[in-house]
């Protein structure tokens, strides 16, 4: 850990004049852009390239708000309503002129920006707290403090840039009226979320620290990095200390780590700027950068994967992902995040931006490698972790599997859950969030209630559910306090292979998944490998469901379908949502251990057949069945998405559920043909052998392959030797785990 140059004190204090503080930049601007960069890009804006289109862009849009009348509205609406977004636009509107009058020094930016102050000026001091808030963390103008904390972000950068365009007295007036008020608001008015470790936190503290470093007042400065006490227990640095794990993942998945990097970035450029014998971004071994490379790899076909409360919709190209690459790109020079830049083609005008845009212009880039992956979750990186299985290019198979924390007020029920993907698309799906963002009339643009009646709950996830209940009984304060196991991660060349476990989840009722994805070179095909072993005290009603992108195309056992009516699946823990549309059941229909096989086309073209064993001698399973749902039930206003299930329900006291997932063939309905519409796994079969277990697997042409697996808690290497013995035949494997061709 990098060791700060300024110890900060430890005791209470308020009056700024008791305390040794460091003084702060009296230039301006000195935020996120300071004048040697204002100087290089004046210089880049007359001459042709990325840097100087982008600015076109940029004055062609200010102009035209120019023309537009200044309006600074009372609030009265909840997110997504006209007040909420007028006030968004207009930061952005402040942000944006601010930077042109930088780059052309033409006053009539600068007074644009200026008289909008002087209205929030007048406005702010006048206004009560939200007349739509819903939380306590209230905000003035808007519903809650967190979109307070993002105007002041952007806005304490618009005024930084036309700070040297305004007399004293409009300055006075400017601080006075709005961004004093606005800080001391988010700060000393709102302590519980300033202090909070959190990302609401993250962006009080980034906008009162920034606007530290522009008024100069080097105490709001230390109360942002500190804490109001400066006693540590909260600020930007506690957040940078727990909310990382060191491999740079978010406590609360990659849709808020995303949210979370603009002002963890931004504020942490300030701090380089103004102090740069902080060392900021050197702090926790570079753990802002580490989070910046972390969030984009979090990512499949440029969308985030929707872990915890995410909407699906969100990607690398989103602004907070902009400037964390920049910056990055601005301190370390890495071609491959000019990949990313490209893909994103947003050049931002900022030195930064400028460097990122010399860098496309002489075509420096290198491509990302998205490559399998084990991001520990938890401050020393204990708390479990996600790993991210992939093979070959970018957007080829992956395995997403979630062994982290619980992950806040943010975290889903879902331990042990995993997600699949293929040719692009979501195959093997997680719901996200039940959210229409800043949509007034869905719920004024908040979480929806189903988010907690369904979203979260975890029938909603593709991962073990004990009696219809949901994990730690669906309690956040006690789920906070217990995280999986992960047992192992290993990848090598053609196999990525991880295991983990969990014993707190339910009372008596322990489950160990391990998930391998594993490219059949001789096949020319890629597999899922899915083994959850569950153990008992006493029997119970196992549910393992898939939700499933695409239409239901084939099954290998008769379903008996509800033709007339629906009814739910249950009435709470999400199952109140679920309508069950058919049924199977797999103890008369199937025979001792053989497969039940579900196939279903996705909209990319491809088959998918998930195969599982049914009826396994070496469980105890008294009935088994599948159960087809639909989502939908109990949703008087319609948000819930009409997606759909299967679940794989089995009475027993220990069961091991064994399944295989495979893409195959292709559907073309503008040329007419299909192709390989049928799954080619003609068998499983399982072997338990103390430590050692292995998945053989039978192709319907003879080919047959084992996956030997060693679980032993103990250090496993590469030269590690075991044998496993299958039917009488011994199997020599090397390491965690190997895939051996049966002739």
């Amino acid at each position: 850990m990098t060791r700060l140059a300024l110890k900060p004190l430890t005791f209470i204090v308020f009056v700024a004049c008791s305390i040794a503080l460091p003084a702060v930049a009296a230039n301006h601007p000195n935020l996120v852009i300071n004048q040697q960069d204002v100087k290089a890009m004046k210089l880049a804006i007359t001459q042709p390239g990325a840097f100087k289109d982008a600015f076109d862009a940029k004055l062609s849009a200010v102009d035209l708000g120019l023309t537009q009348p200044i309006e600074v509205p009372t609030p009265k609406d909840a997110g997504g309503g006209y007040t909420h977004e007028k006030h968004k636009s207009n930061y952005q509107q402040m942000y944006d002129t601010g930077i042109i009058y930088q780059l052309t020094g033409d006053k009539k930016y600068a007074k644009y920006v200026k008289n909008m102050l002087l209205q929030y000026a007048q406005l702010y001091p006048t206004l009560p707290l939200h007349p739509k808030r819903k939380s306590n963390n209230e905000g003035k103008l808007f519903w809650q403090g967190l979109n307070e904390a993002v105007w002041l972000v952007h806005t304490i950068q618009a005024y930084d840039f036309i700070y040297d365009a305004l007399t004293p007295a409009e300055r006075n007036s400017i601080e006075k009226g709005a961004i004093t008020p606005v800080a001391l608001f988010l700060s000393e008015q709102s302590p519980h979320t300033f202090n909070k470790v959190h990302n609401h936190g993250t962006w009080a503290t980034a906008a009162v620290g920034m606007s530290g470093y522009v008024l100069d007042k080097p105490l709001w400065v230390e109360r942002a990095l500190y804490d109001l006490n400066l006693a540590k227990k909260g600020g930007f640095m506690r957040q940078l200390n727990e909310l990382f794990s060191p491999d740079g993942y978010y406590n609360e998945g990659p849709y808020y780590q995303r949210y979370a990097l603009m002002p963890f970035v931004t504020f942490a450029k300030a701090i380089e700027q103004n102090e740069p014998q902080r060392k900021i971004f050197q702090y926790r071994d570079g753990i802002l950068l580490k989070a910046i490379t972390s969030t984009v790899e979090l990512s499949y076909n440029k969308l985030f994967f929707p872990l915890n409360d995410a909407i699906k919709s969100k990607g690398i190209d989103t602004i907070e992902l902009v400037n964390g690459v920049a910056i990055a790109y601005g301190l370390n020079g890495d071609p491959r995040l000019l990949d990313i830049a490209q893909q994103q083609n947003n050049i931002l005008l900022t030195g930064d931006g400028l460097k990122v845009a010399q860098g496309l212009d002489n075509h420096l880039q290198q491509p990302f490698p998205f490559t399998s992956a084990l991001f520990r979750d938890g401050q020393h990186g204990d708390d479990g972790a996600l790993v991210v299985m992939r093979q070959g290019e970018a957007n080829d198979q992956a395995i997403v599997f979630k062994a982290t924390a619980q992950g806040l007020g943010h975290g889903h029920f879902d331990k042990l859950t995993w997600q699949f993907y293929d040719a692009g698309n979501e195959i093997v799906s997680d719901y996200g969030a039940a959210r229409f963002l800043n949509v007034e009339a869905k719920f004024g643009g908040r979480y929806l209630p189903e988010n907690k009646s369904w979203a979260k709950q975890t029938i909603a996830h593709n991962t073990l559910v004990v009696d219809e209940k949901s994990h730690f009984n669906g309690d956040v304060k006690f789920a906070n306090k217990h995280h999986p196991k992960l047992a192992f991660y290993d990848a090598k060349q053609d196999l990525t292979i991880s295991s983990a476990s969990i014993d707190t989840a339910y009372d008596d009722v322990a489950f160990k998944r391990t998930l391998a994805l594993v490219n059949i070179k001789q096949r020319d095909a890629v597999i899922g490998i899915d083994i959850m072993r569950v153990t008992a005290d006493k029997p119970h009603q196992y549910d393992l469901p898939i939700h499933y992108q695409g239409q239901l195309i084939d099954t290998n056992f008769d379903r008996q379908a509800s033709l007339a009516q629906l009814s739910t699946l249950g009435n709470k823990n999400g199952y109140q949502h679920l309508w069950s549309l058919a049924t199977a059941n797999l103890t008369k229909e199937k025979a001792a251990n053989e497969l039940a096989k579900v196939t279903w086309l996705n909209d990319n073209g491809h088959f998918y057949t998930l195969s599982t064993l049914v009826n396994t001698n070496f469980n105890n399973a008294t009935d088994e069945q599948m159960l087809f749902t639909q989502l939908g039930a109990n949703d008087p206003n319609m948000n819930l998405r009409q997606q759909q299930s299967f679940i794989h329900r089995v009475n027993a006291t220990n069961h091991t559920y064994v399944s295989v997932i495979e893409p195959h063939g292709e559907y073309n309905p503008s040329k007419e043909y299909t192709l390989a519409a049928t799954s080619s796994v003609a068998g499983l079969i399982y072997h338990q052998q103390d430590e050692l277990e292995a998945v053989q697997i039978n192709f319907t042409d003879g080919q047959q392959y084992l996956l030997a697996i060693n679980q032993t808690d103990k250090a496993v290497t590469q030269d590690t030797q075991n044998v496993i013995s299958v039917n009488g035949v011994q199997y020599p494997f090397s390491g965690r785990a190997q895939l051996l061709s049966i002739k």
